[in-house]
């Protein structure tokens, strides 16, 4: 193989690596967030993004023959859809940018990888409305000119190239604190950045030809009303099975097992599963998880207590003799009445909400489809399409109710061509709230559109959440388990006990004259207490009319709004 150019085989290994290296380094990834909320941030949603473009390109490398336009469709359109928070969509544009440099190419050279690399960064900057330096943007940009400088030079060399266009990428990355000065006093460099180099990185190793594991988790199912005869049955059960154990015990809990715990043993074994159900309820946890290796999750749930009601069950044998069954007999038609759209309208509403109180706040104010999601799992550009599919509206309405999920929905306003989708670019759910209240039926879009985000503008919101390490930011010091009040542009408070952090956070939201404070409490939080903070707040501000709220919502002890 010719050790100047990448042939699309050559190009598919490198970004199946790239791929993996990033899913590798997820974790470490998250924990260079820069504020220390329990959000799992950008290493996770870097990873599902390119990971769902992934899947794409498996299918097509394990077919073999494979052709540059096919596996630049499968990168574009897998990231565009999988495309998961800000850095995910970022990233995805600069898949699909990259992609438009070489798909017309049988064999890339270093001309053609610099005009790429150009392309890339030309497209995600444009996708973002306010790019932002000292981000992944600025380490693509390095990277992008470093790889021109060295093309114009009249490089040829495909392994010197790559390498010397990483080594600068990697300095623009260390530089990115210098940039964003939030950066530089939580002492990290930027995790977006720092995701893009992990790609970068792993896709020059594959090219180098360091033995790595392209595997790729995939669902093969049958394509819609294709028959299976009764000999592929076999095949079938084994193909449409990703995890093959049921796996299902209880933790007599030995130690504390708080919110943080839960989030971290839930992530560890999506690492190794799927189909994950996990209930503390006091001394015990109940967990139920479908893996491929149940001693793992049995290990690392040991860590925890002891283990009883403990059931393992072998899914493909079960899947096998089921179709064996069904080979036998006609299967019945499958109703799809409760799938179906609803009435046609003119105008529909979606909505991106966590908690059942918040969502039922949301379908009581005409939301027709809630979207669960939030700070905690940003839903995708995928699912932001699914959800539109739902709404039979000629014209809908996306409340996407936080900042890392407004791109995700941008981009899937352009990938729909039959509807007219309005993204309101509400950052917190009371955004939301506020924005949905204020359409008016009577008004066109566009001007229900102009009334919906000044509104919402009014709008302040504080939520409160606990620390996950310790850190100093905003000019507050920050240990790892302080309650901290997070408003709109920063912290506004922090303190060893909730209701007073909440109380803090409500002052210094309290800079303008509001008439209105609404307090909706989460799930760890009783009503009693709630109507203690109520009180207290009343207290303190005695012209505002207090409303308080059951939000159901999970991390955020208290969603507070002022306007």
């Amino acid at each position: 193989m010719d050790s100047n150019t990448i042939d699309a085989g050559r190009m598919a290994r490198m970004f199946l690596a790239g791929a993996k290296n990033l899913e590798s380094k997820k974790e470490w990834i998250n924990e260079l967030n820069v504020f220390p909320v329990p959000d799992g941030d950008t290493g996770t949603n870097m990873t599902m993004t390119i990971m769902a473009a992934a899947r794409e390109v498996s299918a097509l490398y394990d077919m073999g023959d494979i052709d540059m336009v096919s596996l630049c469709k499968a990168i574009s359109s897998g990231s565009l859809r999988g495309a998961r928070g800000n850095s995910g969509v970022i990233l995805s544009q600069l898949f699909r940018g990259f992609t438009k440099g070489v798909k017309e190419c049988q064999e890339i050279t270093v001309p053609v990888l610099a005009t790429a690399f150009e392309k890339a960064v030309d497209t995600a900057y444009k996708a973002v409305m306010k790019p932002k330096e000292g981000t992944i943007l600025t380490v693509a940009k390095g990277g992008a000119l470093k790889a021109r400088e060295l093309a114009d030079a009249g490089v040829t060399d495909m392994a010197e190239f790559l390498g010397q266009v990483i080594a600068h990428a990697d300095e623009v990355l260390l530089q990115t604190p210098e940039l964003l000065p939030v950066l530089k006093q939580a002492g990290v460099v930027d995790s977006g950045g720092q995701g893009l180099m992990q790609v970068m990185k792993g896709a020059y190793d594959a090219f180098l030809g360091k033995e790595i594991d392209l595997t790729v988790e995939k669902n093969t199912i049958a394509a819609p009303g294709k028959a299976v005869g009764a000999a592929g049955y076999e095949a079938q059960a084994n193909a449409e099975i990703k995890f093959g154990y049921c796996t299902e015990f209880i933790i007599m809990l030995n130690k504390v097992f708080n919110i943080k715990t839960e989030m971290d043993f839930k992530a560890y074994l999506e690492s190794i599963g799927d189909s994950i159900v996990v209930v503390a309820d006091e001394d015990v946890v109940k967990v139920h998880v479908h893996t491929n290796d149940p001693g793992l999750a049995i290990q690392k749930a040991l860590k925890y207590g002891a283990l009883s009601n403990m059931k393992i069950d072998n899914m493909r044998l079960e899947h096998q003799e089921k179709l064996f069954r069904m080979s036998k007999q006609e299967e019945k038609p499958v109703k799809e009445e409760d799938d179906l759209p609803g009435p046609k309208k003119d105008v529909g509403f979606i909505a991106v909400s966590v908690g059942d109180g918040i969502a039922e706040i949301f379908k009581g104010l005409g939301v027709d489809y809630i979207i669960e999601g939030g700070q905690t799992m940003n839903p995708s550009t995928e699912d932001m399409l699914k959800a539109i599919d739902k709404v039979n509206a000629d014209t809908i309405f996306i409340l996407p109710n936080n900042k890392n999920i407004i791109l995700a929905a941008n981009q899937a306003q352009s990938l729909v061509k039959d509807k007219k989708i309005v993204v309101i670019p509400t950052k917190t759910v009371p955004q939301g709230i506020t924005a949905v209240i204020n359409y008016v039926p009577g008004l066109s879009v566009e001007e229900n559109e102009e009334t919906m985000v000044s509104e919402m503008k009014a709008v302040a919101t504080g939520q409160v959440t606990y620390a996950v390490r310790d850190t100093n930011i905003d000019g507050q010091e920050i240990r790892q388990g302080d309650f901290m009040g997070l408003g709109d542009h920063g912290i506004l408070a922090v303190g060893t006990a909730i209701s007073s952090v909440a109380v803090n956070m409500v002052e210094a939201m309290m800079h303008e004259e509001k008439e209105l404070i609404s307090i909706y409490y989460g799930e760890e939080i009783t009503e009693e207490d709630a109507e203690k903070l109520r009180g207290k707040i009343g207290e303190k501000y005695p012209d505002c009319d207090i409303e308080l709220q059951y939000g159901g919502q999970p991390i955020y002890y208290y969603i507070i709004s002022a306007e």
